[in-house]
């Protein structure tokens, strides 16, 4: 046993080309989806966007919880985490009907341009691939 070498949890994975330390199993999963990624940082953009209209007073600030939500989900998505990715899910189809509606009610381009960036969002979350390297 003095020739083999230490297997297990104890031992450091290294890559053998190297000798560094191997990527993280989690991490190398969201470097596989850097959509994941986009779409966190979507999500902590939306969550400034809504705290900033509460601070100039276009919103009341019960709406705070909105970026408490929009803030949990966008860092659970990089951890991963299925919560986070059925809060974000839900997060995008609620924000695509808003825009819509907004855009049938008022008309105005941006809104549904948004409307189609949450739904090109909600069906790259709903990929396979995505829901498999979620824990």
């Amino acid at each position: 046993m003095t020739g083999e070498a230490r297997t297990g949890p104890a031992a450091p994975q290294t890559d053998a080309a190297s000798h560094k330390p191997a990527v993280a199993p989690g991490r190398r999963a969201l470097l596989q989806l850097p959509g994941l990624v986009a779409i966190s940082l979507y999500m902590l953009v939306l969550a400034v966007v809504n705290i900033a209209a509460v601070a100039t007073g276009q919103f009341s600030p019960p709406c705070l919880v909105f970026s408490a939500v929009f803030i949990a989900a966008g860092l659970g998505l990089l951890l991963l985490l299925r919560w986070a990715w059925a809060m974000t899910l839900a997060a995008v189809v609620l924000l695509a009907c808003l825009f819509a509606w907004k855009f049938s009610m008022q008309h105005a381009f941006p809104f549904i341009v948004q409307g189609l960036l949450n739904l090109v969002f909600f069906l790259y979350l709903v990929r396979p691939e995505v829901r498999e390297k979620l824990r």
